[in-house]
């Protein structure tokens, strides 16, 4: 084990959210010095609770990170304030980070849990309503709005599926086409089938009333009101700290974005670099990014005990008792 005193960690994790401060706890728990790096900025800041956690539902984000934090420091680990501007190393001599102050950090692995970023459509009104009552994901906040007026903005082909699958939460659903979907015949008579109403034209804004949404404004006036909008978003993996590792983003399948390619267990392509969470795999609630980590995590630990076994044995096997010297 590397004491905290040396100056080259055993894991450098880069970002804070639920997926690197679990893989800190575990990393903790394994007595593995570790140095996590967070910008202070998490992907659901604005949302006013994490829901599907089980045992800390609807606990708001700042709580949830603030208990996260305690439970890692707990176990020794560093957390450090400021933002990774540049990466570099290997596997054989160790991986360096940079931060925006200038700092410097080592570690004999690295771990990126940096999420995502949401690309959401340029109209006036959206930003400021985000993970509020402006939503992406049913399973994260459709309770919440259940059985009210839900607008679903479209964004691309995954409207529809969004707009038939937020019919469970409420009867009261309207797809605002955009000028961006155009739904084939099968799909029109699924949303008809299911009591979607489908609206043509440009949105132009949403209109908020008394800090509350309360319609959606479309090109000419026109006005239809809503409780809610939900926005299928683009996404992209926080990546740019880490392009002198060799590291890019790969565009997703689903062609809704970015994120870092790993196989099952978190490994990157470059050896010694693990990653986990959103940053890697975009489907992964908060439960999910944290339970992924903390796997990822013992991953990083057999790698480095088994490097420790290697120096080990073949320290032993110069003794004299050994070699009969």
């Amino acid at each position: 084990m590397t004491s905290h005193k040396d100056s080259i960690y055993d894991v450098l994790i880069v970002g804070g959210g639920a997926a690197g401060l679990s893989a800190a706890l575990m990393l903790g728990r394994t007595r593995r010095s570790v140095a996590v790096v967070d910008s202070g900025e998490p992907r659901n800041a604005p949302a006013h609770g994490v829901h599907g956690f089980l045992s800390r539902d609807g606990i708001s984000p700042a709580e949830l990170l603030a208990a996260s934090r305690d439970q890692a420091r707990h176990y020794g680990a560093n957390l450090v304030q400021g933002s990774v501007v540049a990466a570099g190393g290997t596997l054989q001599e160790g991986f360096e980070v940079t931060l925006d102050d200038g700092r410097r950090l080592r570690g004999r692995r690295l771990l990126i849990t940096t999420g995502l970023v949401d690309e959401l459509p340029d109209i006036p009104g959206l930003r400021e309503r985000w993970g509020r009552d402006v939503l992406h994901c049913p399973f994260c906040h459709g309770w919440e709005v259940r059985d009210q007026a839900i607008g679903i903005l479209g964004t691309g082909p995954w409207s529809v599926h969004q707009s038939l699958l937020f019919r469970q939460w409420s009867s009261n659903i309207t797809l605002f086409l955009n000028g961006t979907v155009v739904p084939v015949e099968s799909e029109l008579e699924q949303l008809a089938a299911r009591g979607v109403k489908v609206v043509h034209g440009a949105v132009e804004t949403v209109r908020v009333q008394d800090d509350a949404l309360k319609a959606v404004v479309l090109a000419g006036g026109p006005e239809v009101a809503v409780d809610a909008v939900v926005v299928g978003t683009r996404v992209h993996a926080r990546l740019d700290a880490f392009a002198g590792l060799g590291l890019a983003p790969s565009p997703h399948p689903m062609g809704i974005g970015d994120y870092l390619e790993t196989d099952a267990e978190g490994a990157t392509s470059v050896p010694g670099v693990w990653a986990a969470g959103n940053v890697t795999d975009m489907r992964a609630q908060v439960l999910a990014s944290a339970a992924a980590a903390s796997w990822t995590a013992v991953i990083i630990n057999n790698s480095l005990m088994a490097e420790e076994l290697e120096r080990d044995l073949a320290a032993y096997r110069k003794t004299p008792a050994v070699t009969g010297a």
